[in-house]
């Protein structure tokens, strides 16, 4: 059987230059996250199947990398269903692995506990631009705070962090999975078809209005309660006065205080953000896991042409471990697609003293080498990045992959120096 060169569909290799980024990127993420007060954990790749197979994953839940059974515990003779040949699987996001970890380490933290995540995952989806089978992922996430500090705290976090990256002019979009509910129920939606509805909602962006009521008039559903819920949405404007309209417009089956704890969110949040992004409410954000119960968040960006982060409030996926309900609360941002747009905008990792590479002649004598490694050294303790390599025959395609990684001076040594 002859061996094969490239990895496995949907995954990558990760060459210098990317890597380069990659680590600037997480050094950055774990530093500013810092400022905010959150504390690096981390969590098992490996979770157990029935974790993963909770119904709280969404669609994420078919696409689960499962692992056999080992050993004397996998029977393949007496195996009837799949369950009977896996006993875990990989993990398809970090958000069921903390809860579990909060769930079960929970009297030796904090209340509230911030909590940094960052991390591999992997699901056995289509692979597309910016998506792959293996991924890093980024989270953070506030437990035990009940308020809507947390929402405050997740945006200005994640936000001051794509600011210092150099993003500008992005859009937090955001929404209540109880709003969505209140509408739906107010258009006269029966309750137990408010899942299918949000689905067909939640391709608003590609299929437009019209695509969204030829879809649920398919599903037959009837007509006046297409035309009030589409009606709503022709309705409502993306800022506060959006929120005021669902308000008083909702205010027989919208619990009291929703609607004005997202006005406070969405003020709070322009009046002390120090990045250049908006905010704007946005009634047909659904978010697609199963878990969150309030404020949902996703990041646009006009550049990417979609989605690059996103989170919410998910206020009962601890209690399925613990049988107590935990405040809680997200945000993750698309570490892949942010690492990708920076390369396609080709960006520079600001260096304070720069990246040098001494070029040494071939066959330098030991004394003199000894002398340039010495002078090195006193460079890098000053801060200077620099490479040693021996000189090649062609020097200038040399030089020209130094630049490409980012060297700007070249120091040559010479054995008659």
């Amino acid at each position: 059987m002859a061996l094969k060169k490239k990895p496995v569909t949907g995954m990558k290799d990760i060459l210098p230059k990317e890597m380069a980024i990659r680590n600037y990127v997480m050094n950055m993420i774990r530093e500013t996250y810092g400022t905010f007060g959150f504390s690096a954990i981390e969590t098992p790749c490996v979770e157990h199947i029935e974790n993963l197979c909770s119904k709280q994953g969404g669609e994420n839940e078919k696409l689960i990398f499962k692992i056999m059974k080992r050993g004397e515990k996998l029977k393949l003779d007496t195996a009837k269903t799949e369950n009977d040949l896996t006993d875990s699987g990989l993990r398809y996001d970090l958000t069921v692995p903390l809860s579990r970890y909060y769930s079960n380490n929970a009297n030796e933290l904090p209340a509230p506990f911030k909590a940094l995540q960052m991390g591999n995952v992997w699901r056995a989806d289509r692979p597309q631009r910016g998506r792959f089978r293996q991924f890093m992922q980024c989270d953070i996430d506030i437990l035990g705070e009940p308020t809507y500090l947390a929402e405050i705290e997740l945006v200005l976090a994640t936000t001051t962090l794509l600011g210092k990256l150099d993003f500008h002019n992005f859009t937090i979009r955001i929404n209540d999975r109880r709003i969505l509910k209140a509408m739906a129920q107010y258009s006269g939606f029966p309750a137990e078809s408010f899942d299918t509805v949000f689905i067909i909602l939640d391709k608003m962006d590609k299929i437009g209005i019209e695509g969204v009521a030829e879809e649920l008039e398919k599903e037959g559903f009837a007509k006046e309660s297409i035309d009030t819920y589409l009606g709503l949405f022709r309705e409502i404007t993306n800022d506060v006065e959006g929120v005021r309209y669902i308000k008083e417009k909702l205010s027989d089956v919208l619990e009291a205080g929703i609607a004005e704890d997202l006005e406070t969110i969405i003020n709070t949040v322009e009046s002390v953000k120090t990045a250049d992004f908006k905010m704007s409410f946005d009634p047909t954000l659904v978010r697609g896991m199963s878990y969150y119960t309030g404020p949902i968040f996703e990041i646009s960006m006009d550049e990417f042409g979609g989605s690059v982060g996103g989170g919410g409030r998910y206020d009962e996926m601890i209690g399925k471990f613990t049988g107590n309900n935990t405040c809680a609360c997200g945000f993750s941002i698309g570490f892949e697609r942010i690492v990708m747009l920076l390369l396609e905008r080709g960006y520079e990792i600001p260096t304070k003293n720069g990246k040098k590479a001494y070029l040494i002649e071939k066959n330098m004598p030991a004394d003199k080498l000894l002398n340039i490694l010495k002078q090195a050294t006193e460079e890098r303790s000053a801060g200077t990045q620099i490479n040693i390599s021996i000189m090649k025959k062609n020097k200038k395609f040399q030089k020209d992959q130094l630049a490409a990684d980012g060297y700007t001076e070249y120091v040559e040594f010479f054995n008659r120096d």
